[in-house]
């Protein structure tokens, strides 16, 4: 019980700035419940006085009945107006909300959840609890107005034929605890076999390149294949779980319609009841009947929701320290004091008892063996992760300041590799700096020997696809290096960043580096013996 009001807070939590929409799709909902009933109303009253029950005229019912028509044309079309726009701006705001958390999230070395995985919480989860406020919610208050309103005027005329029509009801099944329990288990077993399919396909596309290479194609498309059926198989053992329940509630729909039939064409013949009054039995079971299918399709949908929310609280990741930027003035140096550092998962310390000063305006390689913790150096001081002992820091000739993701502004960051995004060059660029000018970024890829983008066809506009796919390794890591150099910030740091490059264009690369360097601190990560070399000063790790 605990668990599901903890879900109740969760969705009214979410539905704050729309609940007036949600409400208003619910008003209206109800207002055309209230016109079915009375169209209920009105058909009694036309069958009475075209049988003589009654005394009355025609042609005044029939009008109403053609206006109650029109109003229920009229309310479906505003009530779809509302939830598509409702449904919409909750999917947009949830879906926002949750990138947001996942791009502020703090690193800890691993992701806890592949990407491919976020993306279908991002999009199949939030569709569904937007679905669920927008439209669920405002249906089931109207059904049950309707199931009410529906039962009371059955009362009205026949309060015995009311109670044997809701007892014959078989709601109980539906509403039972085993149920809830077992659909909610199918559901959740469904959502992840789909985001294991999502992240099968998004990873095998991405290394495409790869997985053709080393001719695995076939054992990719097999294992989606297997991924495929397991995922049939838990669907249709859900679907023929709900479809016993559906059979169930059928059985009870056809017995209850059964003894609406008999008991009015009993009372017809004893002359206890009108035609209209039968006409109205058999139009009053059927909202009677309509409202209990509706809750029995809604409670998978509820239970479907349910797990939606779990799966979308796996996101509420660590979130990072926030505050101003803190920037320094001036030269800047980088100093560890006796830093250790163990990823999470670890057993031993990836960094132990590490200091040393970057001190300003020098530039420094750091090298030693791949996996040495070369590249955690770097996350540490990007404030990526945290020391589980000692310190890291930021000073100048007045303060010193503790790395964290304040700090960042004073740094220049090329990261490893070819981190290009889809999208022209210029965009890429931009990225490093949002303002930058055109003399600026000539600039930043003449220094980054990035001069051939001026040559292409269509120079700074040329686009490049997924990490950088229509350029070559060198030029896209070249263009990387050009949107690094455009950042402001004293400190330069720079991660293999000759790792694609022939000698010759790396030791152009570094010169001009030293040229634009300034009195900037330059630390460069770095395998290679030839590029330490040109830097004035070496961190050999080991």
């Amino acid at each position: 019980m605990e668990s599901y009001r903890h879900h109740i807070k969760w969705l009214w939590k979410t539905s704050a700035g729309f609940r007036m929409s949600i409400m208003a799709v619910g008003l209206v909902s109800v207002i055309s419940v209230a016109v079915s009933m009375f169209h209920v109303w009105v058909s009694k009253h036309l069958v009475d006085i075209a049988t003589g029950s009654a005394e009355g005229r025609l042609a005044p019912y029939i009008i109403l009945m053609a206006a109650c028509a029109l109003a229920q044309i009229l309310f479906y079309v505003v009530i779809s107006h509302l939830e598509t726009k409702t449904d919409v701006s909750i999917r947009n705001s949830v879906r926002y909300s949750y990138f947001i958390k996942i791009m502020e999230s703090r690193w800890a070395g691993k992701e806890a959840l592949h990407t491919g995985d976020m993306l279908n919480r991002l999009e199949g989860d939030v569709a569904r609890v937007a679905d669920t406020l927008a439209r669920t919610m405002p249906a089931l208050l109207a059904t049950a107005v309707q199931l009410a309103a529906a039962l009371l005027f059955l009362g009205y005329l026949d309060w015995r034929l009311a109670a044997v029509v809701v007892v014959i009801m078989p709601i109980a099944l539906l509403l039972s605890r085993s149920y809830i329990k077992r659909m909610r288990r199918l559901t959740g077993d469904i959502r992840s076999t789909d985001s294991r399919i999502q992240t099968h396909i998004q990873e095998n596309i991405q290394h495409r390149t790869l997985i053709s290479s080393m001719e695995n194609t076939g054992h990719a498309i097999d294992s989606l294949g297997e991924f495929q059926d397991d995922l049939k198989q838990q669907t249709i053992n859900r679907n023929n779980y709900n479809l016993f329940s559906r059979s169930i509630i059928q059985l009870g729909f056809s017995a209850g319609y059964i003894t609406a039939f008999a008991w009015g064409v009993s009372g017809i013949a004893s002359h206890a009841i009108t035609f209209g009054t039968m006409t109205a039995f058999l139009q009053l079971v059927g909202q009677v009947q309509r409202p209990i299918s509706k809750i029995a399709r809604q409670i998978p949908t509820l239970i479907h929701t349910i797990t939606s929310i779990d799966r979308l609280g796996e996101l509420d990741l660590p979130q990072e320290e926030k505050g101003e930027p803190v920037r320094l003035a001036g030269q800047l140096g980088v100093r560890f004091s006796d830093v250790d550092f163990r990823y999470p998962d670890g057993t031993v310390n990836v960094i132990e008892g590490f200091s040393y000063d970057f001190r300003p305006g020098t530039m420094t390689a750091v090298v030693g063996e791949t996996g040495i913790g070369k590249s955690t150096l770097i996350r540490l001081m990007l404030a990526l992760l945290l020391p589980d002992k000692g310190k890291v820091e930021y000073y100048n000739d007045e303060e010193t300041v503790s790395a964290s993701p304040m700090t960042r502004c004073n740094i220049v960051y090329v990261p490893q590799g070819n981190t290009l995004i889809s999208g022209t060059i210029r965009e890429n660029l931009l990225v490093g700096k949002s303002d930058a000018t055109e003399d600026e970024m000539r600039e930043a890829l003449h220094t980054a020997v990035a001069d051939f983008v001026h040559d292409l066809p269509e120079g700074l506009d040329t686009l490049c696809g997924e990490r950088g796919a229509g350029l070559s390794e060198g030029q896209a890591q070249r263009i990387a290096i050009a949107r690094g150099l455009l950042r402001p910030g004293g400190v330069l740091l720079l991660d293999e960043p000759s790792s694609a490059l022939d000698s010759q264009t790396e030791s152009l690369l570094v010169e001009r580096i030293r040229a634009r360097l300034g009195r900037r601190t330059l630390i460069l990560v770095t395998h290679n013996p030839r590029t330490a070399s040109l830097c004035t000063g070496t961190v050999r790790m080991s």
